[in-house]
């Protein structure tokens, strides 16, 4: 039909349209890119989010301010966050080929529709791997070893699905992991504000991922996979509020602890405002929250990367002061 715009061949369902892997990346490269959802660049920015919250808030805490290395550590994460994203999409994939397949959703991700083999994607999970570990060998030592521990959770997330209720929580404890690395990466040590802000992440995933998992709530159901869409059913506006209102509380004493020894009352009124401006786009998200409207929950997923772009914009002002 004249005016209707082609699928690109082995174009993965919920992948953004005009995506630059279906459009531009070379044919032979596409079903790995797919495979580390490349062309669904909103799994990238949540896990590098955190990363840049907890360098900037590190270098707001800190008296000589935002250093050069900083620079080095935000850009390093954000290669980081596109490699390790990758490698953890790809594991994923391989551990769930089988539950892919039989989701309208995911039917269509290079293992169940045989663009990629098992043994394909496991060489590209390495090569992904290894690359991510020489950007992370660049940071001083305890962040090398926060980062090599964060592969547990890693590891972990695909087979939670399996066994709990609660998958989102075990997503949490692995896309928030930089929050932890990239505050050690500028500070050379962890510490509580670090600890607090990694918590707020974790209860932020409950909230993003809930509204994405109600896209897969019904095929779930019919193969057993458990999630908290389907936990909390017609409660889930409840459960969310009560995440929002966790996430932020627990970043403003997160904010409060890293920056009210340094005396900096500008600064502080500034990493709050981000904390407050997070809240305010959580709440608009549950206001237009309709739960068996898969279209609109994979909207407002999305939208998540401008909630966490608000707070490293204020996290960055207060950094400068």
């Amino acid at each position: 039909m004249a005016g209707t715009r082609e699928t690109p061949e082995g174009q993965v369902a919920d992948a953004v349209r005009g995506n630059w892997v279906d459009t531009l990346a070379p044919a032979a490269a596409r079903p790995y890119l797919r495979l580390s959802r490349a062309d669904r660049p909103i799994g990238t920015w949540l896990l590098l989010l955190p990363c840049w919250w907890g360098v900037l808030l590190a270098a707001s805490a800190d008296p000589d301010g935002l250093r050069l290395l900083d620079l080095w550590i935000i850009v390093g994460c954000a290669i980081g966050a596109f490699l390790m994203r990758g490698a953890g999409c790809t594991w994923n994939d391989i551990t769930d080929r089988d539950i892919d397949a039989a989701v309208a959703r995911t039917k269509s991700r290079p293992i169940p529709s045989g663009q990629v083999s098992v043994r394909q994607a496991l060489v590209w999970l390495v090569i992904q791997s290894l690359l991510a570990l020489g950007i992370l060998l660049t940071f001083n030592l305890n962040a090398i070893l926060l980062g090599l521990l964060s592969l547990l959770p890693v590891a972990i997330y695909p087979f939670a699905k399996r066994f709990t209720w609660w998958p989102q929580v075990f997503l949490g404890l692995a896309f928030n992991w930089g929050a932890l690395l990239a505050w050690t990466a500028h500070s050379g040590s962890l510490a509580w504000p670090a600890v607090a802000l990694y918590l707020a992440g974790i209860a932020w995933t409950l909230f993003y991922d809930t509204i994405y998992a109600h896209q897969d709530s019904e095929d779930d159901a019919l193969i057993g996979v458990k999630s908290t869409a389907r936990l909390f059913g017609e409660n889930s506006k409840a459960w969310l509020r009560g995440f929002m209102v966790a996430s932020v509380v627990l970043m403003a004493v997160a904010i409060i602890l890293a920056l009210i020894p340094g005396g900096n009352f500008l600064a502080l009124t500034l990493a709050l405002a981000g904390a407050w401006a997070f809240s305010w786009h959580m709440a608009w998200q549950l206001g237009r929250l309709q739960i068996d409207e898969p279209e609109t929950c994979m909207r407002l997923f999305r939208s998540n990367r401008d909630a966490g772009l608000l707070v490293a914009l204020f996290f960055a002002l207060s950094a400068l002061l």
